[in-house]
């Protein structure tokens, strides 16, 4: 059996990938990688166990995921798929019928928390509690062996007990935890799953020689006595499991128990959980008095009575049942209620709750439930892990206990997303794993954000299985990517004493230590650490491998820890390098190597001062100091990392935070600062065309134009200001340009594009008064909108900021999407938003970019679900419509005089005047009727209603709400950031994935067409618009107005270069240019009310036919030239691909001439 490094997604995937014929499978975190793992091993042509390759197909969503897997089944074929949170949900109805049906099955999900308040990605059981009642069987796995033995024992036991199994694991804590694992060898899954099982099952699936009726409708009479004939297979299915737990037991020497106790035999007091914690329990009970308790439950359904009462010590007095999940409303949680339900009067059973969305379960939690017991002080429906001074249900723990562990090595190393340094943990446990006897142990701590978060990844090694399911809070080493962390967080506060740190700077050592701040440099001195100061940026920079610094991380962390001789970890990063970077050229590959040789050369120890530096600065504040307070209480301590600490009295439902209700503008306090290059601009250079500001994805770059007074008052405030070189606003007007250095990542957009090169980067800690000069520029009064043209790029940008400082990565192509829309229409949008990358950047804590102008006014945002964002934002404009027609209705009841009138003017700034002076005259009206209209008046301006997301959800699982309401006649707009795969997941593809990309669920690239779906949008009478902001922002523009002006539903798609299509994004224009001048996509706007008018309905605004080849643009990103390394007939995929976009060119150009050949004869009274 193989010994090897790998995280729980893996453990898992592994096996059911060799124990099934079919997997359909759909992308959602935390579970997407062991689809994704399948779906590489299939286009590899690996074999499950019976010689077979299985087939995966991706679906267009978790539901359709359980469609295909249930016909499968029907066929007498072994299936399986991988889900978690709202994707697990989709699939109940077809999980009801799987039971109902007795058929063998087995899902693997990594546990996740389901949206409720808000959403979240990370880890708890709410999903699967939530399908307990399905029939299915449940069975649980505690680490990263354990999902690998509890998948092949789930996958034995289904054939044998005819019913479906769901087996589940902790989303993140597991799924995404690297430790060592013993893979089970195929001829012990063979013998764990015998022949005849699977012949017996393919011997009921269905077949026109032995037909059957199946899926019928039943009437009262026979219906209750169906449901009750399963009960004998649900009875023996405990036992049924334990036979396959101990057969695999014989066959690999690992025992399981359906319930397992640990602890004294003669135990009074005794926690019964399930999943990770466990492992924290046992570990922590070491160092607790003897006397105590854990059952750890693998099989919850069907919950194993008998099983269990065996395992319970009969002295027994007090049971503490630990739930990872919340019933609002409920006497107790899953867990709890079939303790009680089992125990009875037998010994007192509190319930209590904790780990909700992966909050953190130490071992002085586990202290706090064991002493609570003890003294008999528990009460029941208890939480651990947090402060609730509302309720008063928490426990209190003591925040000085911790396991210590001397045999533990341990280290954190801190980053900032997408900086490599979670792969180069990755690679280090890995190492460690293949060159010693150690036990590694590696996870990573990010938010939600693809890129720009903080990252912090553990590291344990011992020389003995670790147990530790929690953060390090004492490590050995620490390192740090990027400075700005150390001058912001308190990252040194867990370092053991004489423990090494490693800072990454491109400052000298004397300097960087004086500008660490003062506490840091008191903790260093008084913990004696060894601190090296590394210039890996330099580097990277000196080899050519761009800002890829992690292999300068990794090998120093083992030039400094010796977990393993530096010269064997060398030898084996080299190996590594080679595997992962041969199909992009040697080039790469020797200039990885020369990193691994060349590593150590700038790494610089640096001697410790006796005391502080002279003016050693404070940490830099989490937020501004302009915050208000109630913000910086909240927001403040979420962004300073202290979050964790934070009491529940601060979400109370009807405060400020409550309800997952949180205030707008907040992104403005938080400066990240998170690139050490920033942009600068020359004043006298620049020529004012404002397309660095349009382009910037992070509204980085303002502009402002004034009038002499207002520039004068701007030169006292100490910003810059040139005459405008273009009269269109008026004589003696006045420009600046500013950039935010603490909010600008370091993209190089603005520079790469600035035409006559006004922009340039430099080093953040020469940006001087930068930040100065652009937050004085912010008090600069806005142009008002009646003087400005906004049809031109320029002006829109001085308008109001709606979106800004979005967490984005870095040169992102959706956010200036987004910026333009709400500069657009942000005082009066409102927005419904997809879950994905846009509902990430716009709305993950602490703060976010949707923000209000001088008046107070900003979109109104709000995100439901994935798969529903469609009809979420129908239902907003239908609730906005019934407004206005109350609103109506009172004005007709009140005599206001020319309602028809009012509600007829489309234009909004009209419309406000409208609304301020239907406002002064109910004032004046003292009635009930009059109160009702003055809470309605503001609806006499009519709301921009747009509902956001991306291709993901617009063509697969939102694509049937999508087709409604393009249908529906409603007025509501639809912008399709288009990044041609699914992002946020991590690359996946999706029905908008072009011929031969290849991206993860297509490694070999994408055999099918891109979905046309703005052809299959014009069917539908919309309004439809094709864009690429970088090839062409007026025509963006324009389709933006024109689809807010249409008075149907309106639907713009809108090309977004993505960090997944494998390119620097600073050339993301360039891209999107030559993009379009191939023809694979043309700019077009399609009006079907210009029908009427007897004009073409579509508007080509750019040369459909291809002008630049096809394969000059596929040998300009990775996720083509992959493909084409990959497969073998790649070159057919790009013909086909050509094929397919001159037909595509020529039907759009048959649909202009047709409709022009069609169009209806315009009466002389305007009706057609």
């Amino acid at each position: 059996m193989a010994n090897l490094i790998v995280d729980g997604n893996w453990a898992a995937a592994d096996v059911a990938y060799r124990c099934v014929d079919f997997a359909a499978i759909y992308p959602i975190t935390p579970s997407s990688t062991m689809g994704e793992l399948a779906d590489e091993w299939s286009f590899q042509h690996k074999k499950n166990i019976w010689g077979a390759i299985p087939q995966i197909i991706e679906m267009q969503s978790e539901g359709g995921a359980a469609g295909a897997m249930h016909g499968a089944l029907q066929m007498g074929s072994l299936a399986t798929t991988f889900t978690a949170s709202q994707g697990l949900l989709l699939m109940i109805p077809n999980m009801y019928k799987i039971a109902g049906e007795q058929t063998p099955f087995v899902m693997h999900v990594a546990a996740r928390a389901l949206a409720t308040h808000a959403l979240s990605i990370f880890g708890d059981h709410s999903d699967v509690m939530s399908v307990r009642s399905t029939g299915f069987a449940m069975l649980s796995s505690h680490n990263v062996q354990q999902a690998h033995d509890m998948a092949a024992i789930a996958h034995a036991a289904t054939l044998r007990a005819r019913v479906p199994f769901l087996h589940f694991f902790d989303g993140f804590r597991t799924s995404h935890e690297e430790s060592r694992l013993i893979r089970i060898d195929d001829d012990v899954l063979r013998e764990m799953i015998p022949d005849d099982l699977v012949l017996a099952n393919r011997a009921r699936g269905m077949t026109p020689d032995h037909p059957t009726i199946r899926g019928t409708a039943q009437n009262p009479d026979v219906f209750f006595q169906g449901r009750e004939a399963a009960n004998p297979l649900y009875m023996k299915t405990p036992e049924t499991v334990q036979e396959c737990m101990d057969k695999f037991a014989t066959l690999t020497g690992r025992k399981y128990r359906l319930v397992e106790y640990v602890g004294d035999p003669k135990a009074e007091n005794v926690i019964v959980a399930m999943g990770s914690a466990c492992e924290t329990i046992e570990e922590t009970m070491a160092h607790l008095p003897a006397g105590l308790g854990l059952i750890k439950v693998h099989l919850f359904r069907p919950f194993p009575r008998d099983a269990f009462v065996a395992a319970l010590p009969k002295t027994v007095k007090r049971i503490a049942v630990l739930d990872r999940c919340k019933e609002p409303g409920s006497l107790g949680e899953p867990l709890y209620q079939d303790v009680k339900t089992v125990v009875g009067d037998g010994a007192e059973v509190f319930g209590g709750r904790y780990g909700l969305g992966s909050k953190e379960f130490k071992p002085r939690d586990v202290k706090a439930v064991f002493e609570n017991l003890m003294r008999g002080t528990l009460h029941h429906n208890f939480t651990v892990g947090i402060e609730d001074d509302l309720t008063g249900l928490s426990l209190k723990t003591d925040p000085a206990f911790a396991v210590q562990d001397d045999n533990f090595k341990t280290a954190i190393l801190y980053g900032i997303g997408s900086d490599g340094t979670v792969g180069a943990v990755k690679n280090i446990v890995k190492i460690v794993g293949e060159n010693s006897d150690l036990y590694p142990q590696s996870y990573a701590v990010y938010d939600s954000k693809k890129s720009g978060g903080l990252t912090a990844s553990h590291i344990r090694f011992s020389d003995k299985p670790i147990q530790s399911q929690y953060l390090i809070e004492v490590a050995d080493f620490i390192s740090v990517s990027n400075f700005m962390i150390a001058q912001r967080f308190d990252v040194f506060r867990g370092l053991r004493a004489g423990g090494t740190v490693m800072i990454n700077t491109s400052m000298a050592p004397d300097v960087a230590f004086a500008n660490l701040p003062r506490d840091a440099q008191e903790h260093l001195i008084r913990m004696r650490a060894r601190v090296f100061f590394l210039n890996a940026n330099a580097a990277a920079a000196e080899l050519g491998l761009g800002n890829r610094i992690n292999t300068f991380i990794m090998l120093n962390f083992f030039n400094l820890t010796h977990v393993i001789d530096p010269d064997v970890a060398a030898k084996s990063a080299k190996i590594a390098i080679e595997k992962t970077y041969k199909k992009k050229g040697m080039e790469i590959v020797q200039a990885n190597w020369a990193a691994v040789d060349k590593a150590a050369e700038y790494l610089h120890e640096y001697t410790l001062p006796s005391s502080v530096s002279n003016f050693a600065p404070d940490f830099v504040p989490a937020m501004t100091p302009a915050t208000p307070v109630e913000i910086a209480g909240t927001l403040g301590e979420m962004a300073a990392q202290r979050g964790d600490a934070l009491p529940v009295s601060r979400f109370r439902v009807d405060g400020e935070f409550g309800a997952g209700q949180y205030p707008v503008g907040t992104a403005k306090y938080e400066k990240r600062a998170i690139s050490e290059r920033v942009a600068t601009v020359d004043l006298e250079k620049c020529i004012q065309c404002g397309k660095c500001s349009t382009l910037c994805p992070h509204a980085a770059i303002r502009i402002k134009a004034m009038t002499a007074e207002q520039a004068e008052a701007a030169r006292r405030d100490g910003v810059i200001v040139v005459p405008m070189k273009t009269p269109e606003l008026g004589p003696d007007m006045y420009f600046t340009l500013n950039i935010s250095p603490a909010d600008c990542t370091g993209c190089n957009v603005c520079v790469k594009n600035c035409p006559v090169h006004a922009l340039s980067m430099i080093a953040m800690q020469d940006a001087g008064d930068q930040q100065k000069r652009f937050d004085a520029a912010q008090n600069i009064p806005d142009i008002p909108r009646e003087k400005l043209n906004l049809n031109i790029p320029k002006h829109v940008e001085l308008l109001p900021h709606y979106f800004e400082f979005p967490g984005a990565c870095a040169g992102c192509g959706e956010t200036p999407y987004i910026k333009m829309m709400s500069h657009l229409f942000g005082d009066r949008m409102v927005i419904a938003n997809a879950t994905g990358c846009s509902s990430i950047y716009g709305a993950n804590l602490p703060t976010t970019p949707w923000t209000t102008d001088a008046n107070g006014r900003g979109p109104a945002w709000s995100n439901s679900l994935f798969e529903d964002n469609a009809e979420y934002g129908l239902g907003m404009r239908i609730a906005l419509n019934q407004k206005r027609d109350t609103l109506k209705g009172l004005l007709f009841e009140l005599n206001i005089p020319n309602v028809e009138e009012l509600f007829a003017e489309r234009d909004p700034e009209k419309q406000r005047k409208i609304e301020e002076n239907l406002r002064a005259g109910l004032e004046k009206i003292d009635s009930p009727r009059a109160a009702l209209a003055r809470s309605l008046v503001g609806e006499i301006v009519d709301k921009s209603v747009w509902i956001i997301g991306g291709d993901g959800w617009a063509y697969d699982i939102g694509y049937g709400g999508l087709d409604h309401i393009l249908h529906s006649g409603e007025n509501v707009n639809i912008l399709v950031l288009d990044t041609e795969g699914y992002s946020n997941t991590g690359g996946q593809q999706s029905k908008a994935t072009p011929f031969g990309a290849s991206m993860k669920f297509a490694i070999g690239g994408k055999e099918h067409a891109k979905k046309d779906l703005g052809m299959i949008a014009m069917m539908s009478g919309a309004y439809v618009a094709q864009i690429a902001l970088g090839a062409n922002q007026a025509q963006a523009i324009r389709a933006f107005r024109e689809a807010a002006a249409f008075p149907g539903p309106s639907i713009i798609l809108a090309y977004a270069p993505c960090i997944a299509h494998g390119f620097q994004l600073q050339n993301g224009v360039e891209h999107q240019t030559q993009l379009v001048n191939t023809g694979a996509w043309p700019l077009y706007r399609f009006d079907p009310s210009l029908i009427l008018d007897g004009h073409s309905p579509l508007t080509m605004d750019s040369n459909a036919d291809e002008v630049t080849p096809l394969e000059d643009f596929l040998k300009t990103e990775s996720r083509f030239g992959a493909a084409r390394a990959a497969n073998p007939h790649f070159d057919r995929l790009v013909a086909e691909a050509k094929e397919n976009n001159h037909y595509r060119s020529e039907l759009k150009k048959y649909i202009a001439h047709f409709a022009m050949m069609n169009a209806p004869t315009v009466k002389e009274n305007g009706e057609g």
